[in-house]
Parts: C-alpha cells; sequence; structure tokens
C-alpha cells in the first residue's frame, strides 16, 4: 500500500493497485457472516447492544462469537462472567465461552492485570483486530458481532477493511450532539463500501415503575427523522434499563431480556 493511501479505494490515487486488504481467517475457522457495531462516540451503549444481539442469535440456534474489538476499553468479559486467560496451541489461540456457548474474544483475556491500561499506539491496537480474526480458532460460527470501540479511526477501519463484514448496526442515543457524530459513522461506512443494516437508538427513555410513564431523560425521540435522513429502514428504540445495566455488572447479561430487540435483530438476520 503506498504511504498516501487515503483508504478511499473507489477513488483510488495512490499506486496501491488496488489490492483487497482482507486477512483470512484461521483456517480452523469457518465463520459465515459478520455484522460490526459501531457508533460514533462513547457512552451511547454499544457493547449491551452487541452483548443483546449475540445472545438473541444465541438463544435462537445460531453458532454465535464476539469479537470484542475495543481493545483500549475491553467490557465484554465483564458482561458475560468470563474470568481467565484464553489458552492456545500451535492451530491459535482458543476462544472462551460464555455460560450459554457464546464463543468470545478480548484483549483482556490476554492480560494478566485486567485493570492495567493498554497504553499502544494506533497501529499496534489494529494489529491486535486483526490477529483476533486470523489468529483465534473460531470454528463453525453462524454470525459473528464485532463491537467495534466508538468514532471512526485505527479500529473501524482495520475492521472494515480486513475482515468481510457484511455490513454494520450503528447506535446512537437521542441527543443532537449524538445524531450529528452518527452521520460520521454512516459516511465512513459508505466510503468503505459497507451497508449500513440498521439504526439502534439506546437509552431513548425511561419508563418509571411507580407512574408507568415514559420520559425522555436525553430528549425526544430523533430516530425517524435520522433513519429518514440516511434511508435506513431497520431501526428500534431501546429504554434505559436498570436490570439490564444490574446484568451486566454481575457477568449475567445472557440472562436479560432480548424481547426489545427481537424483531429488529429478525430483520437484521436476513441480510446473513
Amino acid at each position: 500500500m503506498s504511504d498516501t493511501c487515503n483508504h478511499d479505494c473507489s477513488n483510488c490515487a495512490s499506486k496501491c493497485e488496488n489490492k483487497s486488504l482482507l486477512e483470512p481467517q484461521n483456517k480452523n475457522s469457518n465463520i459465515k457472516t459478520v455484522i460490526a457495531v459501531v457508533s460514533g462516540k462513547g457512552g451511547v451503549g454499544k457493547s449491551s447492544v452487541s452483548s443483546l444481539l449475540a445472545s438473541y442469535y444465541n438463544k435462537h440456534g445460531k453458532k454465535v462469537a464476539l469479537l470484542d474489538a475495543d481493545i483500549t476499553g475491553p467490557s465484554i468479559p465483564k458482561a458475560f462472567g468470563i474470568e481467565g486467560n484464553a489458552v492456545g496451541d500451535e492451530s491459535g489461540v482458543y476462544p472462551a465461552e460464555s455460560s450459554e456457548g457464546i464463543k468470545v474474544m478480548s484483549l483482556n483475556l490476554l492480560m494478566e492485570d485486567t485493570s492495567a491500561p493498554v497504553v499502544w499506539r494506533g497501529p499496534v491496537i489494529a494489529s491486535c483486530v486483526k490477529q483476533f480474526w486470523t489468529d483465534v480458532v473460531w470454528g463453525d460460527i453462524d454470525v459473528m458481532i464485532v463491537d467495534c470501540p466508538p468514532g471512526t479511526g485505527d479500529v473501524p477501519l482495520t475492521v472494515f477493511q480486513s475482515i468481510p463484514v457484511k455490513g454494520i448496526v450503528v447506535v446512537t442515543s437521542p441527543q443532537d450532539l449524538v445524531g450529528m457524530i452518527v452521520e460520521k459513522a454512516v459516511n465512513m461506512a459508505e466510503m468503505m463500501n459497507v451497508p449500513v443494516l440498521g439504526l439502534v437508538e439506546n437509552l431513548a427513555y425511561y419508563t418509571c415503575p411507580d407512574c408507568g410513564k415514559d420520559h425522555y431523560i436525553f430528549g425526544k425521540s430523533k430516530i425517524k427523522a435520522t433513519a429518514e435522513k440516511f434511508g435506513i429502514e431497520n431501526t428500534v428504540s431501546l429504554p434505559i434499563d436498570p436490570t439490564l445495566a444490574a446484568l451486566c455488572d454481575q457477568g449475567k447479561i445472557e440472562l436479560a431480556s432480548t424481547e426489545r430487540i427481537s424483531t429488529f435483530a429478525e430483520r437484521l438476520e436476513k441480510n446473513f
């Protein structure tokens, strides 16, 4: 690849010969579909959405993998109650398994001290994500969910270029500021020729347990207008859910109800 590569192969002005940057999966892996979950900014509940999608497909008979690509802020093992280190041999590294059989790989499964900060530069982080694809023995997988870090930096770029992503799910919340950032994520996907398969508006409202009314803590929902602007048909609004937060803290997210995301997940599955 040329040093002047702008990563936009559709309008390539460099001398990289437009070669594919896709990395081969491990020879002992057979991954059929990859869906990436992205967000324009942090704090919108992207990892919980990734976990809910993985749990939904697992409950409905799919063989599911969850690749935690948020290298500097890995939270997936905690949500699934997975402790200890991943092991490997000459074939590669073996992912951990949740109590319900979801295969998981995260940097936290390779660290002696999970509280130690990951002080790495972008290229090293991107290389780690590639290795989670090439060096991990995933086995037979129907759908892999890739939990990306927020933003449009090295890791999402690496995922889009190095892994055969079928499409992305964009996670947002109701604020105007977040909506503006969503546009960056959608435009990046378009630049990389990766379809946007769905839009999740998380933290959309809170249902009062006393009066039963919905309260819009972060403002009224903007998901309809956002979806129309970008031509996204598959959408869902998810509430602020203290039960879900508690299950994440307890490492029992697989016990959370997937009812609210079921229709969205069913529509998403049509792209598999």
